[in-house]
């Protein structure tokens, strides 16, 4: 049997139930005070009668603040802890303000990035906060003179000023690879994303701690992973099989953490070679040896962001600011394997 749709309820279908005009159900829903409150009670009794929602968007067009109450948020990819954290951080914070979020996964594609920004402007979201792909925003610009407010997360923008909240990227993949230095390693394999703001900033780290310990960088230790896991594996193993292998290992996203878990788990070396990541990887704490990691403060990161978007949405008119939040170290054991365990 067919289902058979009903059509949305509308202003007239009020109007018509209650015996009042369409101006006064306008009135009435628009709760202007001076109504009648006979025709206020018809109205509202009519209006739950035929099931009315308003739309929200035609609301705003009319509304003296011209809000959605809804923002958008588009993350690399939601299904990725990190991404999912802040989606469920903003999501709290928003509904605290009576608002609704639209969020959508970037997928590293800088021309998805845009359409995706073109699709949620024409939703009309009071407001942006994008982790970037792209390498040129200017285009905001002429958006942003519009009335739509934009914030950035985990990446600055290019070519935009705008209120950015990061982690400390670079700081943090300092200290990680002083810790492996100070548990004794010398020989320190670097996995890294080439193609980002993130990855970039991790390797600059990781280049800063070895010329501090006058340690030369050695490329035959340094891997992409730009998404292309088999390749990265393979070029994990061979690295590790050769003649001349790191003792330990400096991983600068999850993904790639759980590569490196896999790959010396089954070559029989997660006792012996130590292992540090850059954000938390799921079960890290289960594994055995459990996973040392830079954990980023989720949280603080979504919560940051979320409240500066607001700001600008409730009208503050400051100039743009940049925050960055400092990642938390948690030795768990694999970043703390020594080269002198080696059996």
């Amino acid at each position: 049997m067919e289902k058979k749709i009903r059509p949305r309820a509308t202003m007239l279908d009020i109007a018509e139930l209650s015996g009042t005009s369409l101006k006064t159900v306008s009135r009435v829903l628009n709760k202007v005070a001076t109504v009648d409150p006979n025709l206020v009670a018809k109205v509202q009794q009519a209006a739950k009668k035929v099931g009315y929602t308003p739309n929200m968007n035609a609301a705003s067009l009319r509304g003296k603040s011209g809000k959605t109450l809804s923002i958008g948020i588009l993350l690399e990819d939601i299904s990725n802890p990190f991404s999912a954290a802040l989606h469920r951080t903003y999501e709290i914070y928003a509904r605290k303000h009576n608002y609704i979020v639209l969020a959508a996964s970037l997928e590293e594609d800088p021309l998805f990035e845009r359409e995706l920004v073109n699709a949620f402007i024409s939703r009309r979201v009071d407001g942006l906060i994008i982790a970037p792909s792209n390498t040129d925003h200017s285009y905001l610009e002429l958006e942003e003179k519009t009335g739509i407010h934009f914030g950035f997360i985990d990446r600055p923008a290019s070519n935009f000023l705008v209120d950015t909240v990061l982690s400390t990227n670079r700081e943090s993949s300092v200290f990680a690879v002083e810790h492996l230095m100070n548990h004794g390693h010398r020989n320190i394999a670097f996995i890294h994303d080439s193609l980002t703001y993130t990855g970039k900033e991790r390797f600059s780290g990781y280049k800063t701690a070895l010329k501090k310990a006058g340690i030369p960088l050695n490329k035959d230790y340094v891997l992409t992973d730009n998404g292309t896991g088999n390749d990265t594996l393979i070029e994990l193993k061979n690295m590790l099989l050769s003649h001349n292998p790191p003792t330990a290992i400096y991983s600068a996203r999850n993904s790639s953490t759980v590569l490196a878990v896999r790959t010396l788990k089954e070559l029989n070396l997660e006792n012996r070679i130590a292992l540090i990541g850059f954000d938390d990887v799921p079960g890290g704490d289960l594994f055995s040896p459990a996973v040392s990691v830079l954990m980023q403060d989720v949280t603080q990161l979504g919560l940051r962001s979320a409240q500066l978007l607001f700001s600008r949405i409730e009208g503050h008119t400051g100039p743009a600011v940049i925050e960055r939040i400092p990642t938390k170290f948690i030795a768990r054991g694999s970043g703390e394997i020594r080269p002198l365990d080696r059996k």
